[in-house]
């Protein structure tokens, strides 16, 4: 198979951190055209998911944080497109200006994504009364202005790509080793504590700690760009068996909620009595720290993320990188996420008001489509003069 070009194009980064491209190198099609797909999917996910006839008729686009729905794969898209093009271009500016400079640009960056993300999210605390925060204390101010809202999706992408900056240009075996430690870290501390504290507000995305468990999809788009620079034959299928093992091992790992306190396996009941609803399915039993939950950050949930992520990359391979097929609405959403992240909530604010919450389902999508199109008229225009937000 022709391999892609892994390099995308040179560009000048202005200090507002709007980049303007000079030459049309070649990009990654299948890359971009997955990060579309996911923005695309965000867009989607995050105005519908509110409305009570979704929840009633397509429950898989809403977040309900006790098994992967369709809405649940899309943060986890994003982590491992950040781990792919973290590691490509980690190793290009290595291998040009050397190991300090590559550390250093990559810290650099993702301390200027933190500080948009303070003002994309902001911190928790609204108090009526200089009483309040007395009361409180600066150490209980500072604890509930970190605890939920500024830990969502910039903000985990920026921490956990810090969190990854050892590992991003060492050999394979060492970065699944430290997804590894990582996860059974995240794991441990929530069995000890934090698995109860983050559900008491409850947080987001895993909240602050959240990145040790997002270190597992961004470390396999690392190994997803190895595989592709490799140039080995039988790529697509190479890359759809490694996702179904991880599939596996995420699903496994939920399982273990079957023996686990509140509960318990009925003796000689057969081996599925230890065996939980696939993922995409509500589960019967009560949830614990084994479940499926995006607002927990579980384990399992991270792991079958990461290798549902793969397998759609895979099938982007496929479609662009195998066969020549691309659609442009992909491509715009995809060579400008960043602008497209910061986009959506703006226009999702200026026009659900007229989009009731008990409104019928053909008029959700009308709402839908209306912002989606407006969010491509924006960002079409942005592509067309080369404006793209880069960090």
């Amino acid at each position: 198979m022709p391999q892609p070009s892994l390099y995308p194009p040179s560009e000048s980064v202005s200090a507002t951190g709007v980049g303007v491209a000079k030459s049309p190198s070649p990009r990654i099609a299948s890359l971009d055209q997955f990060r579309g797909y996911t923005v695309w999917g965000m867009f989607l996910v995050n105005f519908v998911g509110s409305y009570q006839v979704i929840n009633a008729t397509l429950p898989l686009l809403k977040h309900h944080h006790t098994y992967c729905s369709y809405a649940d794969t899309i943060m986890p898209h994003f982590l491992f497109a950040v781990g792919f093009a973290f590691r490509l271009t980690f190793v290009r500016r290595r291998e040009s200006h050397g190991s300090r400079s590559a550390f250093d640009h990559a810290v650099r960056r993702n301390i200027g994504l933190l500080l948009v993300a303070f003002i994309i999210h902001h911190l928790d605390g609204q108090y009526a009364s200089w009483s309040e925060i007395r009361e409180l204390g600066p150490g209980g101010v500072l604890a509930a202005a970190f605890q939920r809202n500024f830990f969502q999706t910039l903000t985990h992408i920026a921490v956990t790509s810090l969190w990854i900056i050892p590992v991003i240009g060492a050999r394979a075996r060492w970065r699944i080793l430290y997804a590894v430690m990582s996860g059974v870290l995240f794991h441990v501390l929530s069995e000890w504590w934090y698995y109860d504290w983050v559900m008491q507000r409850p947080g987001i995305d895993g909240g602050p700690l959240g990145f040790l468990g997002w270190t597992t999809p961004a470390i396999l788009g690392s190994l997803a760009y190895d595989l592709m620079r490799s140039g080995k034959s039988m790529l697509v299928g190479r890359l759809l068996g490694w996702s179904a093992l991880v599939m596996l091992v995420g699903y496994g790992l939920a399982c273990m909620n079957r023996i686990t306190p509140p509960n318990t396996v009925d003796a000689g009941s057969g081996y599925q009595e230890y065996l939980v609803e696939p993922p995409f399915v509500e589960p019967t039993r009560p949830v614990n720290i084994w479940t499926m939950s995006q607002r927990a950050g579980s384990i399992s949930y991270l792991t079958f993320g990461a290798g549902f992520s793969l397998a759609v990359y895979a099938l982007f391979v496929l479609a662009c990188d195998v066969a020549p097929l691309q659609l442009g609405l992909f491509r715009t959403f995809g060579n400008n996420a960043l602008a497209g992240y910061i986009l959506h909530d703006l226009m999702n604010s200026a026009i659900k008001p007229f989009f009731p919450k008990d409104s019928p389902l053909w008029y959700v999508f009308v709402g839908v489509t209306l912002s989606m199109l407006l969010c491509y008229v924006v960002m079409r225009h942005l592509e067309r003069h080369r404006l793209f937000l880069r960090l």
